[in-house]
């Protein structure tokens, strides 16, 4: 009798761990079918929406910022209320536009062009650009930018 309830323990000790083995695979399966990033054709527009996960963000160390109004001078003549972002929101393609990532929802990222009067230190003064508020990636641009084109893929 004692022998039957060692051998019954035997049984449903590798019986668990074959079960946790399976949710371990289905887990793991799961985790490698979801794609960090989607990249989806906005209607009516020449432009794509990069969606990201949350752990592609987090691996990313992408950061965001918000277009913002600031008084600008340039060589000590005052130029008035001017939209800026950060320098490192900029990206240039390959005919020479600039454009920054905007973020209309969380975890997504369109290209919006900008047209920019000078860099001054960190900081890119705008002619042309997002409205105040708009909040822009500052950190992860290249990859947005990269996974939008399918760069390295």
């Amino acid at each position: 009798m004692r022998h039957g309830n060692l051998v019954m323990v035997g049984v449903l000790l590798v019986a668990g761990l074959s079960l946790s083995a399976c949710e371990y695979s289905r887990a793991s399966a799961k985790s490698q079918l979801e794609h960090p990033a989607q990249v989806k054709h906005i209607e009516g527009t020449e432009h794509s929406a990069v969606m990201l996960t949350e752990r592609a963000i987090q691996r990313l160390g992408l950061k965001t910022d918000e277009v913002r109004v600031e008084k600008v001078t340039r060589k000590n003549q005052p130029l008035g209320e001017r939209k800026v972002v950060p320098y490192s929101a900029l990206i240039y393609d390959q005919h020479g536009q600039t454009w920054v990532y905007t973020s209309p929802s969380a975890r997504t990222f369109v290209r919006h062009k900008v047209e920019v009067d000078h860099i001054q230190g960190d900081v890119a003064v705008l002619k042309e650009g997002p409205p105040t508020g708009t909040v822009v990636a500052s950190v992860g641009v290249a990859e947005l930018y990269g996974t939008e084109f399918k760069v390295g893929h």
